[in-house]
């Protein structure tokens, strides 16, 4: 998309200069706005031409039977997808008579662009009609950051050499065709009719529908108030349908004149609540609006992203593409998450409807750490909702015989929706996922009371699940057998590396944690026995290791499999998951993604420098990255070996994932992970940022007996490494950190180090202490980079290829 000869590299904004329809429905994902309660794909005003319709309410789904060839125990018996709600984005338009449709009559200019500064999608087109009536429109759209229900859309015309009758539609669509589903398992199913019509209202200017999910019994309410503007004469009438309301406004526009329309759109949800109540709150969504007004919402939606921007930007000199690659980045993250409260972080966000809508472990792997050093209390809310679905999780446990609780894989309730076994139940490392995102999020922000409350528990019922997943074999080595890491091509696999070293964090993340919370350990049934057992399996947990190749296993026994033949892998046949079973995947030495990659970067006190070195060369060359999530964590390691040039090329190709349609998925939605993998790359990788596991909650005065405080500890536990590539010339950027806010200002020779805000706290400058202060900055040199051979990538997969 970004090499499209249409759009633009600027660094604030997206900016697509002409409309192609053949990357149409990419550019709805693109142009997409949301606020983590409510989601509008950038669909054109009128509807269609569309790629994909999407309007979404985060956690409004339709459920529907898993098949299976044969039935088994304990396999998931529904599946959820994520629906099409209500859509109040619609504003059609009728020129004498024909419709605007940008297929018919002539496109003069057509121009929009996404702001990151003030959340805006505005429009601008020129049509002449087919009988040769120019008008002229603009349109202004946003989704409400600071009104959780509420989005709004200005939508004026204007005639161009001569009078025209104008019409102006603006509805509230239910059940809008979408298109047929594909072979792609990363596609949606397809629910027809997804939405039961309960209510349908318009009256003057005010349009509302309700309607029930046909399968999960959820009730959804939208409504719509208008402001309408035009010369003498201009009319409207409103009517309405079981799934359409709409307002029609008409008038007769001289040159010079215009009709204007404000749209106010409020939308409302609930599983519980009754129709009149769940109308009325859609209804007090409304009058918010109306009373805020256009520019209100205008002011709120800018001082909400100034406040963000103000400590998450990042700025890059050197690469203009990448430069607005992560302030897109860092924009949708931010709308995915701001208003989520208490709901998931889908896989797609509120994009578009890839993956089904699910929140996968990416959240809690990719996502959230980036929210956690630029916008924290958006990771208490996704954590939260984690909480939530726990008594599911404990359910799902018991159900698979284990103690504790079983996160699931995929889901968009807490139920697990993963119909493959071998990728889903088993990929119990979310569990050490969920874990480690409650750790670092309380390490970073000092959160006491989620840390005593919702995250002791998250931190115990995850620890439980793995002693009694794991056994201890007759030498007293704890093993984790059958399980599937985070490379999708290894599966049922013994002693996952990546699952065993983060089980090891997740068992002693909830000692320590039990350990500072004494008065409730009763309450969850932790003893000192259990505390200390905990504490054995982790210093006994299997780590492999081939002595011979002088690596890391992926697993046990992952280096003796044979090789994939990468020679006789023709480059159209990646991704492998659509040209190979997984049978012949599963049993070679084929990496899908980052697994023992992303273990050395989630748990780096488990690996020295030279193993980490040895690990990256010997893991490169199998790793085809077939997944979004894997550039950004190979851009990490080759940024810590030293590989300043392939991290670079990495970092891009997180950061142009859904900008270039690396893999030609877009249309279904962005990839939040690999979104979040460009600040990721850039801040971890390039700025070396590295949480250690010394003093794990942050909180000083409250330490497990016998823990030193931070600042007593021979190194401190937030370190930094930066170094930049020859491409670049400076990279700056600020994290929160230990509630702290931290600027790193790095050039190709010197890192400089400012405490923006926050006590005076010490880290680590490629292992040198470094004691910050406010209004002190600490000038460092930047050493040079190991010299090292470069690691090769399978034939046709290395990155930029």
């Amino acid at each position: 998309m970004i090499t499209h000869e249409n759009f633009a590299t600027e660094p604030w904004r997206l900016r697509e200069t002409a409309l192609d329809l053949g990357v149409l429905a990419q550019s709805e994902s693109v142009f997409a706005q949301s606020n983590g309660h409510l989601g509008w794909r950038g669909n054109l005003d009128e509807g269609e031409p569309h790629g994909l319709p999407g309007s979404y309410l985060n956690s409004v789904y339709a459920s529907h039977p898993l098949p299976y060839a044969e039935a088994g125990y304990g396999y998931p018996e529904s599946g959820q997808t994520a629906v099409n709600v209500t859509d109040g984005k619609v504003i059609r338009l009728l020129v004498d008579d024909h419709p605007f449709d940008l297929r018919y009559g002539e496109l003069l200019s057509h121009e929009r662009v996404l702001d990151f500064r003030t959340g805006v999608l505005s429009r601008s087109a020129e049509w002449t009609t087919p009988s040769g009536r120019t008008v002229r429109l603009t349109s202004h759209r946003l989704v409400s950051l600071a009104q959780r229900a509420v989005a709004a859309i200005s939508y004026s015309v204007e005639t161009v050499g001569g009078p025209a009758t104008i019409a102006v539609q603006s509805e509230l669509v239910a059940n809008e065709q979408l298109p047929t589903a594909s072979g792609d398992p990363r596609m949606a199913a397809v629910i027809d009719r997804p939405l039961l019509p309960e209510e349908h209202y318009a009256h003057d200017t005010r349009l509302r529908l309700v309607h029930c999910t046909a399968t999960s019994g959820q009730r959804v309410a939208v409504a719509a108030d208008h402001i309408v503007n035009g010369p003498a004469g201009t009319a409207w009438a409103a009517e309405s349908e079981p799934d359409v309301a709409r307002l029609t406004v008409t008038a007769t526009l001289e040159p010079g004149q215009r009709l204007e329309l404000v749209k106010f759109v409020a939308y409302g949800w609930s599983a519980e609540r009754s129709l009149p109540a769940v109308r009325d709150q859609v209804e007090g969504g409304l009058a918010g609006a109306r009373t805020t007004g256009w520019q209100g919402l205008l002011d709120a939606q800018r001082a909400c992203l100034d406040e963000f921007w103000s400590s998450a930007d990042v700025e890059v000199e050197g690469d203009e593409e990448v430069q607005q690659a992560v302030r897109f980045a860092l924009f949708h993250l931010y709308q995915a998450s701001a208003r989520g409260e208490r709901r998931p972080i889908p896989a797609k966000g509120l994009t578009g409807t890839g993956y089904d809508g699910h929140a996968f472990w990416d959240t809690e792997s990719f996502v959230l750490p980036v929210l956690t050093h630029t916008a924290p209390y958006t990771v208490a809310s996704a954590l939260a909702w984690r909480h939530s679905t726990l008594p599911g999780a404990l359910e799902r446990a018991r159900q698979l015989g284990l103690e504790g609780a079983a996160f699931p894989w995929r889901t968009i309730n807490g139920a697990e929706c993963s119909a493959y076994w071998p990728a889903g139940t088993v990929a119990f490392h979310v569990n050490a996922d969920i874990a480690a995102a409650v750790e670092r999020y309380v390490f970073s922000t000092g959160d006491r009371e989620f840390y005593g409350g919702p995250g002791l528990d998250l931190l115990v019922h995850t620890a439980r699940l793995w002693r009694s997943l794991g056994h201890f074999d007759a030498d007293g080595v704890f093993h984790i057998d059958g399980v599937t890491g985070p490379d999708e091509y290894s599966a049922i696999a013994r002693d996952n590396l990546y699952t065993n070293a983060m089980a090891r964090r997740n068992l002693l993340a909830a000692a320590d944690a039990v350990s500072r919370h004494p008065d409730r350990a009763p309450d969850l049934g932790v003893s000192a026995e259990e505390i200390a057992d905990w504490r054995n399996t982790a210093a006994r947990t299997a780590i492999p290791y081939n002595e011979r190749l002088q690596v890391h296993e992926q697993s046990d026994g992952f280096t003796d499999q044979e090789p994939w033949d990468f020679d006789a892998t023709s480059e159209d046949q990646y991704p492998l998951l659509l040209h190979f079973p997984y049978f012949q995947l599963y049993r070679k030495q084929v990496v899908k993604q980052a697994d023992l990659i992303l273990a050395m970067f989630t748990c780096p006190d488990e690996f020295t420098a030279e193993e980490k070195a040895r690990n990256f060369a010997y893991y490169e060359p199998l790793t085809v990255r077939d997944s979004s999530l894997s550039a950004c964590c190979q851009a990490v390691l080759a940024a810590e070996t030293g590989h300043l040039r392939l991290a670079w090329a990495y970092t891009r190709e997180a950061a142009l994932m859904d900008l270039d349609d690396l893999e030609h998925n877009t249309r279904d939605g962005l990839h939040m992970a690999s979104l979040a993998g460009t600040w990721i790359a850039l801040v971890q990788g390039l700025g070396g940022l590295r949480r250690f596991r010394a003093d794990p909650a942050g909180l000083p005065g409250e330490q497990p007996s016998g823990t030193p405080r931070a600042e007593e500890q021979e190194w401190p536990p937030v370190r930094f490494a930066p170094r930049l590539p020859s491409s670049l010339t400076r990279l700056a950027f600020n994290v929160r950190v230990r509630q702290r806010l931290i600027r790193l200002d790095i050039s190709r020779s010197t890192a400089r180090y400012t405490l923006l805000s926050g006590e005076p706290l010490t880290v680590a400058h490629h292992g040198a202490r470094v004691a910050l202060a406010q209004d002190t900055p600490a000038d460092l040199p930047v050493p040079p980079a190991p010299d090292s051979p470069e690691p090769r990538q399978p034939k046709g997969r290395a990155p930029g290829t």
